[in-house]
C-alpha cells in the first residue's frame, strides 16, 4: 500500500484534517484519546503489515503529546494524542497491539501518566526504592542528589 492509499483509508477512520502528510513515507494523524483505541484497531483490521515502533512522550506544559509510532515496509504513520497534565491519562491499546505494553509502562513510570486496562501496571523502569511522584521525563521534575566527589579531584 503506498503513501496515498494509506492516506485515503485514514480519512475514513478520522477526520480528513487529522491526517498529515508533511513528508514521502511520514503521515500523521491526530486522534482524541477516546478514539485512540478505535483507530488503532481498524489500523490494525484494515492496514497491512504493520507494526508498532515505539511509543513516545512529550512535555508541552499544560499537556502530554503522546505519540504512538508504527511502521511498515514503505513508511510509517504517527498517531498523536494530547491529554490534559492535571488528568494525565490514557486508554490502553494492548487489546488490539499486545506488544505495547512495554512502552505504555514507561510513560507510567517516566511521565506518570496513568494507562487504563493495562495488563501489567508494575513499573518497569524504576527501582523499587524510587520516590513516589518522581516522573524523570517530566520538565518539571527536579533531580536532587549529592555533589559527586571524586577522589583527589578538587574540593
Amino acid at each position: 500500500m503506498n503513501d496515498e492509499q494509506k492516506i485515503e483509508k485514514l480519512k475514513t477512520f478520522v477526520s480528513p484534517e487529522a491526517v498529515a502528510h508533511p513528508a514521502p513515507h511520514r503521515i500523521f494523524v491526530t486522534v482524541a484519546p477516546s478514539g485512540l483505541v478505535a483507530l488503532v484497531e481498524r489500523m490494525k483490521a484494515e492496514l497491512d503489515n504493520w507494526y508498532v515502533i515505539t511509543i513516545s512522550g512529550v512535555d508541552k506544559g499544560e499537556s502530554y503529546e503522546i505519540l504512538y509510532h508504527f511502521g511498515d515496509t514503505t513508511g510509517s504513520i504517527t498517531v498523536r494524542t494530547q491529554i490534559p497534565k492535571a488528568d494525565p491519562r490514557l486508554p490502553s491499546i494492548c487489546g488490539p497491539i499486545p506488544g505495547a505494553v512495554l512502552y505504555e509502562r514507561e510513560l507510567q513510570d517516566m511521565f506518570g501518566i496513568a494507562v487504563d486496562h493495562l495488563p501489567d501496571p508494575r513499573p518497569m523502569l524504576m527501582p523499587d526504592d524510587w520516590p513516589a511522584g518522581n516522573f524523570p521525563l517530566r520538565k518539571d521534575w527536579k533531580f536532587d542528589r549529592p555533589a559527586e566527589v571524586i577522589p583527589g579531584g578538587e574540593k
